[in-house]
């Protein structure tokens, strides 16, 4: 097929682990219902107060597109903040350490895609925050 159409009510949402206590994020997959063969992404929604693991990707590169809300990243050793607004763009290479936090009353979402389109490659940090 040449082209894919994807809605956010087609996509298969997943609460992705949190702590006790915090506030969920969840990821709707879209490399596979894309047909994404070189890269992989999802889209996000983190809840106000939500916080993903801070890690680095020893492999893959990755691009974060701000849709709603606003994007606290923590990026770097030691972590140093970055807030970035709807329309906004974080690109990460690889190796470098990131967090992603949602310290705003409303909900983040985001677009992120990686290349090449590697799992299993990431290496856990403390987090930042």
């Amino acid at each position: 097929m040449a082209y894919r159409v994807i809605r956010p009510d087609d996509l298969a949402w997943e609460t992705r682990p949190h702590e006790p206590g915090e506030a969920p994020r969840h990821a709707g997959p879209l490399s596979d219902a894309a047909g994404f063969e070189h890269t992989r992404a999802n889209l996000w929604r983190y809840e106000p107060g939500a916080k993903g693991r801070r890690h680095k990707d020893t492999l893959q590169e990755e691009t974060f597109v701000v849709l709603a809300g606003t994007l606290s990243m923590y990026l770097g050793e030691p972590p140093e903040r970055h807030d970035v607004g709807p329309q906004g763009v974080v690109h990460v290479e690889p190796a470098t350490p990131l967090q992603i936090v949602n310290h705003g009353t409303e909900e983040l979402v985001l677009y992120a895609y990686g290349a090449p389109p590697e799992y299993g490659h990431a290496e856990y940090l403390d987090s930042a925050v």
